[in-house]
């Protein structure tokens, strides 16, 4: 019996060994602090968010959807106001 040889079909590709997931763009971040703004979010997308988000950029992306939340909030009650 021999060794299995490491370009041999029976092991697994580089990526599927453990190595670190692809980082999530910003724009990609965003998109998911957004829906958890909503609080729809799919388990599977959940999941995968977890290993590719980089925390820095969640909170980033989180101040910076909070932001505009309130502001949009102040602007409506702006406009309502002055009518």
């Amino acid at each position: 019996m021999s060794s299995p040889r490491p370009n041999d079909e029976t092991q697994l590709p580089a990526h599927d060994q453990g190595a670190a997931p692809p980082r999530a763009g910003f724009a990609a971040t965003l998109r998911a602090v957004l829906w958890s703004f909503i609080g729809i979010r799919r388990r599977h997308d959940y999941d995968r968010d977890a290993r590719s988000l980089d925390p820095r950029a969640v909170v980033v992306a989180g101040l910076l959807g909070g932001l505009i939340f309130v502001l949009t909030i102040v602007a409506v009650v702006r406009f309502v106001v002055s009518s």
